[in-house]
């Protein structure tokens, strides 16, 4: 089933992103971690794409387990990162094949180590827009969604910019776009204001992700920029030698977030689960969605 179904009747939804095991004993961790995560029976789940299409192979047999074997509904992450046109026309096609109907289409990020940035490769992609452009008019029948950076992309001179380059892409024919994980709601809804004033009308559904231990917050932060509220950043600054304080404060924020985020009008939440289940399911729970 399209997503754009699934909105039409779902005035929430709420949702989980996983990524490919790397290998046997993370496979076997991350079936015990789906088998908690699937009794909440989410509106969707997706599947991330390693850069470069380094977790092909692992992220189709993903998808295709998740929607074929489990029977979720599935969204396929696909990159620009090192993709000709003829390569992505074949994947994509290779996707619909398996009946994968719904897919995040992303820029994706530059190669470790880059001195340069993001380099289309040769008859490859600048960025996403391009990407969805062509998706659209080779690919019948799909529902395509796009990431969005409520605090602005790292890599945008500013967010005025980065707003008319997120609207390009939704004129390009974006259906729902996900935002990357933040901590203070108030950019959140600034930030769908600011689009709703660009003419952006579809989803905007939050991405959330539980700060759990304390040697996430330097790597999250640097990931997406996201601003700390000063309150909790101190709470982990003061236990972060303290794994179970850590724990109970990330939690107790999370909780609190996601409480906020649906009873000011959020469309639903994406977890980004890191193959976990422990935290997501205790938030799930507590929130009672169901």
């Amino acid at each position: 089933m399209k997503l754009t179904d699934i909105f039409k009747v779902s005035e929430k939804t709420f949702s989980f992103e996983f990524y490919p095991p790397r290998d046997e004993i993370a496979a076997v961790d991350f079936g015990l971690n789906i088998g908690q995560l699937i009794k909440l029976s989410p509106s969707f789940v997706s599947v991330t794409y390693g850069a470069g299409g380094s977790t092909q192979s692992r992220t189709f047999d993903l998808v295709d387990y998740l929607k074929n074997r489990v029977g979720l509904n599935t969204v396929a992450h696909y990159t620009c990162v090192g993709s000709t046109r003829s390569r992505t026309l074949e994947d994509l096609k290779t996707l619909r094949k398996l009946g994968l109907q719904n897919f995040m289409l992303l820029r994706g990020d530059p190669e470790v180590g880059s001195k340069y940035g993001f380099i289309p490769c040769y008859d490859g992609f600048a960025n996403a827009t391009e990407l969805i452009t062509f998706a659209r008019e080779f690919i019948d029948d799909c529902c395509i969604g796009g990431g969005a950076y409520p605090e602005v992309h790292p890599e945008s001179p500013s967010a005025e910019i980065d707003m008319k380059n997120l609207k390009k892409k939704v004129d390009a024919g974006c259906d729902f776009l996900i935002t990357q994980f933040f901590f203070d709601n108030k950019r959140y809804f600034d930030f769908v204001a600011r689009a709703r004033k660009a003419g952006i009308k579809c989803r905007i559904i939050p991405g959330i992700i539980p700060l759990t231990k304390y040697a996430q917050l330097e790597r999250f932060v640097n990931l997406s920029r996201a601003s700390v509220p000063p309150a909790f950043l101190e709470q982990l600054e003061s236990n972060r030698y303290n794994p179970d304080a850590v724990y109970k404060a990330g939690m107790d924020f999370a909780i609190r977030q996601c409480r906020d985020l649906l009873m000011l009008g959020a469309p639903g939440l994406h977890f980004y689960t890191l193959n976990k289940s422990r935290a997501t399911v205790e938030i799930y729970q507590t929130l009672m969605v169901r």
